[in-house]
């Protein structure tokens, strides 16, 4: 009896399916291999079928990895599941978030182009548009976040890019998506949102009329603090530009770390819940600790954009930031009481970490900024893991005892 195989398929249906079978299976088709997990393809070049073949996949008349520089199916699968939970037409990657936020204005934007950013964005984010952008003939001006009419107000001739990070790192400030993308669009610029906190789980800002979506891969699309890489999506008329920067400048996603980070996403919606859960317990307690003056959290009644958390989020995220007393010092005294916690900088790990923003994340800020940013010395930031919540909060009693 023969059997033939050619009739069968390789790749699932994935028509009409949700969210959690997009990210456990789309983007990836198989080989005749046959294998039933992504296969990583570690090679820096491919092989032509003649020259003439080589001539055409380089000039782009037909499809084709040419140089892993910028194709590699094990990346141009991520880039493919990233789109599909994004709601974008198309994804590309990077090599960390901050290239993936440097492509985007690279691509995007021209030497006298007018760009508005919030104020409260990462620190790393404001050097990056003051010290490097600015230098290349770029204007950049800040606004306040949430202020839908202190943005319109600031808009130029040649505003050609509004930037903005919802909810905003450490302070978990939130903007108005639709209406900020009516501003920007109304004054002929794109709108980017920076989608690092909530993910595609919890926030599809492009289905809220923003142009372009960016991530920091590293956290929690990966999950588990293992490598580095950054997202840009969007439509493709955009992100053609981002690929062929990308192409040339090189800031490129490794075929390994794109690996990690679509295993990444097979569990993403599951670990975001339960982030944030245990955030939510730990911000309502921390509420109500004396030496703790306030908390920032948007799943808080006492949030002032709670409700606007509420209507575009389908949580709240795993940042908690809260301010205790005794300044600088006290914040220190808090974080060094510590004993499980990590002390780290980075974010949307399986372990909970804690930092303090005015001297790490945001350090290389002036004062002034970081007094326009909101933060303060007494400011402490714990991203909240996937350990047990009792465990946490002893573990942040210690920081209090300390106080």
């Amino acid at each position: 009896m023969s059997h033939d195989w050619d009739a069968g398929r390789l790749d699932s249906d994935l028509d009409g399916v949700g969210f959690d079978t997009l990210a456990v299976r789309s983007g990836y088709h198989r080989s005749p291999e046959g294998e039933h997990g992504e296969a990583l393809f570690l090679t820096s070049s491919y092989v032509f079928r003649s020259a003439a073949d080589a001539a055409k996949r380089f000039s782009g008349e037909v499809p084709g990895n040419v140089y892993s520089r910028y194709t590699n199916p094990t990346v141009r699968a991520f880039e493919a599941r990233m789109a599909a939970l994004e709601g974008a037409e198309q994804a590309v990657a990077t090599a960390s978030g901050m290239s993936a936020i440097m492509a985007t204005i690279m691509s995007l934007c021209s030497a006298g182009d007018h760009i508005l950013v919030s104020r409260s964005v990462f620190g790393a984010t404001v050097s990056l548009f003051d010290k490097y952008f600015k230098r290349f003939g770029v204007q950049v001006d800040y606004v306040t976040l949430a202020d839908l009419d202190a943005w319109r107000i600031a808009c130029k001739p040649n505003t050609k890019l509004f930037f903005v990070e919802s909810p905003s790192n450490p302070l978990a400030e939130l903007v108005d998506i639709a209406g900020l993308a009516d501003v920007a669009h109304a004054a002929g610029a794109l709108l980017v949102v920076d989608n690092c906190f909530c993910t595609p789980a919890l926030q599809q800002p492009l289905a809220l009329g923003a142009d372009v979506v960016v991530h920091s891969a590293t956290k929690y699309i990966d999950g588990q603090g293992r490598g580095l890489g950054g997202v840009v999506a969007g439509r493709s008329e955009h992100m053609k530009e981002v690929v062929g920067f990308l192409r040339t400048a090189g800031p490129t996603m490794s075929p390994f770390n794109a690996w990690l980070f679509m295993k990444g996403l097979e569990t993403l919606r599951l670990r975001v819940e339960a982030h944030c859960a245990s955030a939510q317990a730990i911000a309502e307690w921390l509420e109500n600790q004396p030496a703790v003056e306030k908390v920032y959290y948007a799943g808080l009644h006492s949030h002032p954009q709670h409700a606007l958390a509420v209507r575009q989020q389908k949580g709240f995220g795993a940042v908690v930031s809260f301010e205790v007393k005794g300044g600088q010092e006290g914040a220190w005294r808090f974080i060094d009481a510590t004993r499980m916690i990590s002390i780290t900088a980075n974010l949307g790990d399986t372990k909970t970490t804690i930092t303090h923003p005015a001297t790490t994340t945001h350090g290389r800020l002036s004062p002034e900024e970081r007094a326009k940013a909101g933060i303060r010395d007494s400011l402490i930031r714990v991203a909240i893991g996937l350990e047990s919540v009792e465990d946490i909060k002893a573990d942040l009693a210690r920081g209090m005892a300390a106080l």
